[in-house]
């Protein structure tokens, strides 16, 4: 029987623009102040206009590390990277940096002509590794040094057929929930019925009946609202992929790290599409950091000088820590001021080879920008630890240029932070805008879309902004300056607590981050200038 809760299990499948589809929308809120406009922004205009007038940037690189860009971007022209030292298409790694005719950027998920669009979750992996060692022992037959990698692989083996119960059960659901509605729209005579009809259609089981409901109050909300069986048709597909690619141990795609992927210090793989089959994420992404400004294109970026480096690392499934190490190395080398990581998961495959690239970037003056996640969780939490981290796995202390962004909405009130977005106060720095925003889309269109994925291009745009106006502070002043110059709301804000994240609480900004609050250009730049 379906229930009202299942519809909560097809958004749950979705897309993050479609969680959105009632909140706020103002094409580039992100950019207003909230003591002028009356949206909590971060100043980006009130910056230019009253700080930057006059003034003459240079030139930064900015990684987005992700899943490619639409490098041909109306909202992009001149702000995509260029390789000065390679010669397009011609077949020859004119630069000598391993990487041949990395005009734009690199992919690192794919063989020399061909990409690889689909992955599993970093969880299936883990236990696909360790399947042949323990799954036919005890904890009884183990020594005391093998008891604890056993114990982790039964508690994986746990939570991966938790896992994949829970998108079974979806499926069926969602495909119950589909033959109903075409059921319902066939007895009403219309594809797309409006509010008055479905009010007068009149149910024959509970089903019918919550479904009804479902879509009038959804049609109540939005009277333009026609995509009911998209989205579960969306919602099916995506339990189809889980199972066929992210939670499938037969599937292991050949290529995606490398000629051989069990050695995670191999460097040298892969091809130059830095566009990449799908590359919507990436291509939001770098919009919010770098569209050119006040052309009239739908998007002001954030910094106004900068070239935005694509480097692709998957597109499906988790991110492979291989391939973020070898990313993270890549855009060091190649003059990255600032890289954008807008992934993450809560399973590590080898820390250890992410933590060295981290260390690398560090020491050559590099800021890391990476999200706090969307699942509404404290990662102070160990158990609910978001890699990758900027704490280093062996001890030795944590990355320094490094800020990890959660979400924020406009209003100035408990409801600032973002029902998804992770928190934490030692494992979240800022709180940056990320839901309602409106960025650049594949093929020279926009779109609307919210995560802590897109807030935290709005952090690197700012940290690029600040290293474009003054390029002798480094990366570990450009971050004490973002966090300093934060504005800390005086209300609490609603957060959810536990596991579940079914309860929910009222708590102080600084109980859930290390700064205390949202960032804002305006007193960054601000303080930068007598820094």
């Amino acid at each position: 029987m379906i229930r009202a809760s299942l519809v909560l299990l097809v958004l749950c499948c979705l897309a993050a623009p479609a969680l959105f589809a009632q909140e706020f929308r103002r094409p580039n809120w992100q950019n207003l102040d909230l003591q002028h406009d009356s949206v909590f922004g971060i100043s980006t205009e009130r910056a230019y206009r009253e700080l930057l007038a006059g003034k003459h940037p240079t030139t930064v690189i900015v990684a987005v590390i992700d899943i490619g860009m639409d490098t041909g971007h109306e909202a992009l022209k001149g702000r995509v990277w260029t390789n000065p030292r390679e010669v397009a298409g011609n077949g020859v790694d004119d630069d000598h940096n391993g990487y041949t005719d990395d005009l734009h950027g690199w992919n690192f998920t794919g063989e020399i002509k061909d990409s690889v669009l689909n992955d599993n979750f970093e969880l299936t992996r883990l236990i696909r590794r360790d399947k042949p060692k323990y799954d036919t022992l005890t904890a009884g037959m183990l020594s005391d040094a093998d008891r604890p990698a056993f114990l982790a692989y039964r508690a994986n083996l746990a939570e991966y057929n938790r896992n994949a119960a829970v998108f079974r059960s979806n499926l069926e659901h969602n495909t119950r929930y589909l033959h109903v509605l075409d059921s319902m729209k066939q007895k009403i005579g219309k594809d797309t019925p409006t509010l008055a009809e479905m009010q007068q259609f009149q149910p024959q089981d509970k089903d019918a009946e919550d479904i009804k409901a479902s879509i009038i109050r959804r049609l109540t909300a939005s009277p333009g609202f026609a995509n009911e069986r998209v989205e579960i048709l969306n919602a099916i597909k995506i339990c189809f992929e889980r199972a066929k690619y992210d939670y499938n141990l037969d599937y292991e795609p050949h290529g995606v790290a490398g000629k051989d992927e069990n050695n995670d210090h191999e460097r040298f793989y892969g091809n130059p599409d830095a566009t990449g089959p799908d590359p919507f994420h990436g291509t939001f992404i770098a919009g919010l950091i770098g569209a050119v400004r006040n052309n009239g294109k739908g998007i002001d970026g954030i910094a106004d000088h900068v070239q935005v480096m694509s480097i692709r690392i998957g597109n499906g499934g988790d991110e492979r820590d291989k391939n973020v190490a070898n990313a993270i190395r890549y855009a060091t080398e190649n003059g990255a001021g600032v890289i954008n990581m807008s992934f993450g998961k809560f399973y590590s495959y080898d820390k250890a080879v992410v933590d060295e690239a981290v260390k690398y970037a560090m020491s050559k003056d590099v800021l890391i920008v990476h999200g706090a996640g969307n699942d509404g969780k404290n990662t102070d939490d160990p158990d609910l630890a978001f890699f990758p981290t900027k704490y280093y796995g062996d001890g030795s202390g944590q990355a320094e240029a490094w800020i990890t962004v959660g979400a924020s909405r406009w209003r100035d009130d408990s409801s600032l932070i973002t029902p998804f977005s992770n928190y934490g106060k030692r494992t979240v720095d800022v709180f940056a805008p990320g839901a309602q925003l409106y960025s650049c889309w594949p093929g020279s269109t926009y779109q609307y879309g919210g995560g802590t994925s897109y807030a935290t291009p709005i952090v690197a745009g700012l940290a690029a902004l600040i290293r474009e106006y003054y390029p002798k502070l480094s990366a570990v002043q450009v971050k004490d300056i973002i966090l300093r110059s934060v504005v800390k709301p005086t209300h609490t804000v609603i957060v959810k607590e536990g596991r579940s994240a079914k309860v929910a609480k009222l708590v102080w900004l600084s109980d859930i981050c290390t700064s205390g609050g949202v960032v804002n250009a305006y007193n960054a730049l601000k303080l930068a200038a007598t820094y």
